[in-house]
């Protein structure tokens, strides 16, 4: 059963940017892991349900306006979870109307923790690393349009890769 995931792709240059400085502080899952704002986190599916799945993602995206995304400064998810993040300050609710919308019909799952947009920069290190992380992207800043999301299939191989993108509504 393949492995799959839903997820906003945050454009170049920042995709690079932020994936090469969680690799730089130790995190070395994020060679095989695009930057991404997590829509529905990974789970298993039979492949005979991707169809299923790919017209459920089609009339999501057929359903909801594109919108803009603005990242800026770096939340923790500690004690909780040893996750630091670059934080989402705008786009918050689309991203939760678009992630409800994702999690229906083929795609409803429980999740194990709120949904909460975000774009991981470390996961899993030391707290030493963890607040170094959180304070060297303290000032970290992009603006953007999320005009589409993407499947993800993981290959043990190559991590995590994008298999196609649906193209949301433009307004």
């Amino acid at each position: 059963m393949p492995t799959i995931g839903v997820a906003v792709a945050i454009p170049e240059p920042w995709a690079t940017e932020l994936q090469d400085y969680r690799t730089s502080i130790g995190d070395h899952t994020a060679a095989q892991i695009p930057t991404h704002i997590t829509l529905i986190p990974p789970i298993e599916v039979e492949t005979a349900d991707l169809p299923a799945v790919e017209a459920h993602l089609e009339s999501v995206a057929s359903e909801i306006d594109a919108f803009a995304i603005h990242l800026r400064g770096t939340g923790t998810f500690r004690p909780v979870s040893p996750v630091v993040f670059v934080s989402v300050v705008r786009g918050i609710s689309q991203c939760e109307q678009l992630a409800s919308a994702v999690r229906r019909g083929p795609l409803a799952v429980e999740l194990s923790f709120p949904f909460h947009p975000h774009v991981t920069i470390a996961h899993h290190l030391t707290d030493e690393q963890l607040d170094r992380a959180f304070a060297e992207l303290s000032d970290f800043e992009c603006l953007f349009e999320a005009s589409e999301f993407a499947l993800y299939v993981h290959d043990d191989g190559a991590g995590w890769q994008p298999t196609r993108d649906f193209a949301l509504r433009q307004p």
